[in-house]
């Protein structure tokens, strides 16, 4: 990696950030329609967080690590780029159709496992979804692979603004035109809310795979079954590696109505979930970082400065990172208003699960040091951890502690993963990381943290004038620290300013 090379990173998360921030806030609109008119009481958020926690899991299984798999050896000598995705990529669809069909063939003793046995429809919808978004991950690996970031953009901005539309038609059109013109909306029912999402999702994923077409007939190589064995031998321990990452984030939501059953335990649920999606800006970030390092690094991880460019990364994303959570905390109040007053409750985990998305983020920065030389089956073991801490966790306190519980399992899960790989990634390939320079920003961060909350101003138009005093603080610092990073933002907006004045 060049100072160049880290330019076109910056520039390439730019773009990814673009669109994931426009799609999350665009999935942030869901939040309000969905807490605003299904109440908390009614379970039915907490029967969607349950579910789309499954789904998550599975597109892992589905997945089996191959996008990775798919980078790795579409930048390994000898091997045709054009091979790798094509035996990457029907791989996926074949595994992706044959647990379609089994789960058609087993649809009702899934469902009743699964507590829906009034409604495996719902179950039978989001395997269809989970199939699909599999089998368009190694797609979207393509355009990433090929420094496409427009085509990306366009692509999941198109899924949410779908998706957004459909669901403003089922939460707020639909019951109008019941109310006005029955005769037309029989077909619908205000109890089926729930079902028409999953409904919702499945025509926005279909139509988003038509605009795949020409990568699709790319697959036309054909499965190398040699490859695959190579590429399976190296994806195995990312697979358990994924499972146990993404466990990390779901396992709370998938247990927690197995701990706390009946409607009283989808309603804490659905409260957790809304409030989640909040805290849910630092997945947003660190996947925009990761869309654009992970072929980065594959690409040119020979260059000798390497290790120095991937420790002033992780600097500057931990510096963004907290960033992003203190704008989130003191603006919390204006951004509580994104879920239904019903849920307001749950607003106190959202610090803490945003911690938790940090240490997610500096856990994945961490990670190359073992993709890079081929022992991934490390990070299969630190995740397993990681995830045994959240698990007991959760079992031994939410029964008395409900879903702050889950926030405090996450928290610790991924602190203990980030611990782990820093410690045993320091002695098998050193990267001389800025450690002093973290610790400071973090003791800054969680120091400012406890100061606005500790102020009671009864206005909220003060209160907000306040924190972002007490952000611009923050900010100072990292300017004051932090000279080289601002003479490269500063030198970065004049050449975009004189290229402008050229034009």
């Amino acid at each position: 990696m060049s100072e160049n090379n880290l330019g076109s990173l910056a520039k390439q998360t730019a773009i990814y950030g673009l669109s994931s921030i426009i799609g999350r806030f665009l999935n942030y609109l869901l939040v309000p329609i969905h807490t605003h008119r299904m109440a908390a009481e009614s379970g039915g958020y907490g029967i969607v967080t349950n579910l789309y926690a499954y789904t998550a899991l599975l597109l892992v299984i589905l997945t089996f690590g191959m996008e990775t798999t798919f980078f790795r050896f579409s930048n390994k000598e000898g091997v045709n780029p054009n091979k790798a995705y094509s035996t990457a990529g029907l791989s996926v669809g074949f595994i992706s159709l044959i647990f379609l069909l089994l789960v058609s063939v087993f649809l009702q003793p899934i469902a009743s496992a699964l507590d829906y046995a009034t409604h495996p429809e719902f179950v039978e919808i989001m395997a269809i979804i989970v199939a699909f978004d599999a089998f368009q991950a190694i797609l979207f690996a393509r355009l990433r692979y090929e420094n496409r970031p427009i085509k990306f953009m366009v692509l999941k901005l198109s899924f949410i603004i779908m998706s957004l539309l459909l669901n403003l038609f089922i939460f707020y059109l639909a019951p109008y035109l019941k109310q006005h013109f029955p005769s037309m909306m029989e077909w619908y029912q205000t109890s089926y809310q729930v079902g028409y999402i999953f409904i919702a999702n499945l025509i926005c994923t279909v139509l988003v795979t038509l605009g795949f077409i020409p990568e699709i007939k790319k697959l036309n190589s054909g499965i190398d079954f040699l490859l695959l064995k190579q590429m399976l031998n190296y994806t195995w321990p990312i697979l358990l590696l994924g499972l146990a990452g993404i466990l990390n984030q779901v396992a709370d939501k998938i247990v927690f109505k197995k701990i706390v059953p009946g409607l009283e335990g989808e309603e804490q649920l659905g409260i957790y979930g809304a409030c989640v999606k909040i805290a849910m800006i630092m997945a947003m970030i660190t996947q925009a970082f990761r869309y654009a390092y992970e072929p980065f690094v594959f690409g040119g991880h020979r260059d000798k400065n390497d290790k120095l460019l991937q420790a002033k990364v992780m600097k500057y994303f931990i510096i963004f990172t907290l960033l992003a959570f203190l704008a989130v905390v003191m603006y919390m109040p204006v951004l509580k208003y994104l879920v239904g007053k019903d849920y307001h409750a749950g607003l106190r985990v959202v610090p803490i699960v945003m911690m938790a998305e940090i240490f997610m983020g500096i856990y994945f920065n961490l990670s190359f040091w073992y993709k890079l030389i081929d022992e991934t089956w490390w990070g299969a073991i630190f995740s397993a951890i990681g995830c045994a801490v959240l698990l007991v966790i959760n079992f031994i306190f939410v029964p008395k502690f409900s879903y702050m519980a889950c926030a405090w399992g996450g928290f610790a899960g991924y602190a203990t993963c980030m611990v782990l790989s820093y410690f045993v990634g320091q002695k098998k390939a050193p990267i001389p990381y800025d450690l002093k320079s973290a610790l400071i920003y973090f003791a800054l961060t969680v120091a400012l943290f406890f100061v606005q909350k500790n102020i009671h101003i009864g206005s909220t138009l003060w209160t907000l004038v306040v924190n972002t005093g007490l952000l611009l603080v923050f900010v100072a610092f990292i300017c004051w620290r932090e000279k080289d990073l601002v003479s490269s933002v500063m030198n970065v907006v004049n050449n975009k300013i004189l290229k402008k004045k050229q034009i």
